[in-house]
């Protein structure tokens, strides 16, 4: 998933045109600090657009960004999208990997009363939004089959550590924020998900928005949230490998294909590698669905 798009639900019109916005995945947020009947206005929205989705033959992948655990909505918020079967559940302010657990229950009920298969929802979980998340990123290894990708927010780590600001004078994120953000990129390999690089409120027609997304590609991350719909070509644009890239990433996995039990290989001259193989499927990963 090279964009995700994070979309207000307050809005039924603006929620239409999301799904015309190129990015691969829509976030429908569910998790701001509307006042109840709001909510629950935004809940329907929601489910309409879920409903309204099946119909459209290419759609981005639909998450639904629940409230957090620890307030009674997310329970309101499953039973008013799960019976639409999302794609997946955006988790905010996930502190560890019993967090990933304690959804992925609450998703099993919800799937069951809804007849969908077990596991069918996914998780996006936003990580190291509170100090206590960054000392237990290792936890997510392991935690649920559920989990597809990680993300960060520097916004909400900045409001979480009482920051006034998260970037330098030359837009370069100050330390706790580098901290953070290598922190996710680290766990999400070591969980196998995806790792998707917290919005840039950079101008989308700008050289900095298209150098935050190639600083991100270039540390190894596999998307990008959007926080606008002008943002998501330049994200696709960067984070989609290039055909020779593409070419050659097939070429290694064709090759230790045709040799499954060697530990290294001679691809055109160049000694491969376990960690070429795994770097040639997260590359092909990143191709566009179909």
């Amino acid at each position: 998933m090279r964009s995700l798009l994070l979309v207000s639900t307050a809005d039924e019109a603006k929620l239409i045109e999301a799904l015309d916005s190129g990015a691969d995945g829509l976030c429908l947020d569910l998790a701001d600090r509307a006042p109840a009947a709001d909510k629950a206005r935004a809940r329907k929205n929601a489910g309409d657009l879920l409903c309204a989705a099946k119909a459209k033959a290419q759609r981005p992948r639909l998450y639904v960004r629940v409230n957090s655990l620890d307030t009674a909505p997310i329970d309101d918020d499953l039973d008013a999208v799960m019976p639409y079967a999302p794609d997946g559940v955006v988790l905010p302010k996930c502190l560890n990997g019993q967090a990933l657990q304690h959804l992925g229950a609450k998703l099993a009920v919800k799937e069951a009363q809804c007849g969908l298969p077990d596991g069918s929802t996914r998780i996006v979980a936003m990580a190291t939004a509170t100090a206590a998340s960054i000392f237990d990123m290792g936890s997510f290894a392991g935690a649920s089959r559920r989990l597809m990708a990680l993300s960060w927010s520097a916004d909400e780590l900045s409001a979480a550590l009482g920051a006034e600001r998260s970037r330098d004078s030359d837009g370069v994120y100050t330390a706790p924020y580098v901290l953070a953000r290598s922190l996710t990129l680290c766990a999400a390999r070591a969980a196998d998900a995806l790792a998707i690089d917290s919005a840039s409120l950079k101008a989308p027609d700008g050289a900095g928005l298209r150098l935050d997304c190639e600083v991100a590609r270039r540390d190894g991350f596999d998307g990008k949230l959007a926080i606008d719909r002008s943002q998501v070509e330049i994200i696709n644009a960067v984070f989609t490998p290039t055909e020779a890239a593409v070419a050659r990433a097939r070429a290694v996995i064709a090759a230790f294909a045709a040799e499954p039990f060697a530990a290294t290989l001679d691809l055109d001259g160049a000694i491969l590698s376990s960690s070429d193989l795994s770097q040639a499927r997260r590359l092909l990963r990143r191709l566009p669905e179909a």
